[in-house]
């Protein structure tokens, strides 16, 4: 059999001690792409913004701009951590897997060799969510869709994005990654809840299964939850915690409780910063003794670039459309991601 060799960033550390201790590092992210569409009709969603016939006149020309930009941000996510940047990128807001093969293959991105995990999803709009890997880090060993089914009277739609679940080696480590872009807030924020909560649950029960065969399982949900760490879909149905300190092995932990409390979003809505871009692992990646990954720090990635200058959304995060006008920007959310640290031999 093929030996399969992984090469790894290693990061000296000095402790209080003065001594230096060697880890390696992997990490872990997730970015909305607000609305990357191609520019071809499809009959079976509803794409018709999207084409070069519609209002957005979008074009091959802002289609690739857009593309452009988007591996702008992807290739400088955590390269003063790690030169490679990602191990893994979970995704919302693609059409499908044309955008991220054309993706991938921009010019900042092609020399990473990047794969890619996909299924089509039966959200109306056509949006689904994906997930990025770089091979030398990650190898997929099994994916699948996980269906939510939202409760009547929450949506005006009767579908929405599947969960992406991915259970893979990082770097040795057997882990489970579950992709996720709840359903939104229109309509009303409390007429919706029921299909965030129906979303959460869904995630959930997977994560039980898996713990419940594996108490020593590592689980990472990430995603666009569309609400807030506090929110009772996260911490509740999920029962994700902010205390690091009170979180067991099969409990999940929210590294972004505290941003969020200290003002701190991924998002402007309603004209107040909200934390719906979310990274939640469970406790198992916690302890720092382990001879695997562990958990260091999360990180929203707002760089001044991303962030825009003037009009009405001005501090907000660059999006792409200012109405019906492009606006050479990236996306309507922050980037997040975590840093994950294992002692190197």
């Amino acid at each position: 059999m093929k030996k399969i060799a992984f090469f790894v960033f290693v990061l000296i550390i000095s402790t209080p001690a003065h001594s230096q201790t060697k880890y390696k590092v992997s990490l872990i992210g997730f970015y909305n792409l607000e609305n990357l569409y191609d520019t071809v009709n499809n009959l079976m969603v509803d794409d018709e913004e999207f084409l070069p016939n519609s209002e957005r006149h979008y074009n091959s020309r802002i289609y690739l701009d857009k593309l452009d930009r988007l591996s702008s941000v992807i290739s400088q996510m955590g390269t003063e951590l790690n030169p490679d940047g990602l191990a893994i990128l979970g995704v919302a807001e693609i059409e499908n897997d044309t955008v991220l093969t054309d993706l991938i293959h921009r010019p900042l991105l092609k020399n990473r060799n990047l794969k890619f995990v996909h299924y089509n999803s039966p959200d109306r709009r056509g949006v689904d969510v994906g997930m990025l890997y770089n091979p030398k880090y990650f190898k997929p060993l099994h994916s699948e869709p996980l269906f939510v089914k939202i409760p009547g009277g929450s949506k005006e739609s009767f579908y929405t994005r599947d969960i992406l679940y991915v259970k893979g080696l990082l770097d040795g480590d057997t882990v489970h990654i579950f992709v996720n872009h709840w359903p939104s807030r229109s309509g009303g924020e409390e007429r919706s809840m029921p299909a965030r909560a129906a979303a959460a649950k869904v995630a959930r029960l997977k994560i039980d299964s898996i713990m419940g065969s594996n108490a020593a399982s590592k689980v990472v949900l990430m995603g666009d939850l569309n609400d807030d760490p506090i929110s009772p879909s996260v911490a509740k149905v999920l029962g994700a915690k902010g205390n690091e300190k009170k979180i067991t092995p099969t409990e999940l932990f929210n590294p972004w409780m505290d941003m969020y409390k200290r003002g701190l979003g991924t998002l402007a809505y309603q004209d107040a910063w909200g934390l719906f871009d979310q990274i939640i692992v469970s406790g198992n990646w916690l302890s720092k003794e382990q001879p695997g990954y562990f958990y260091q720090k999360a990180i929203i990635f707002n760089k001044d670039f991303l962030v825009q200058k003037t009009g009405k959304f001005r501090g907000y995060s660059k999006r792409t459309w200012d109405g019906m006008t492009y606006n050479y920007g990236y996306s309507d959310h922050f980037p997040v991601y975590l840093m994950m640290l294992k002692k190197a031999d």
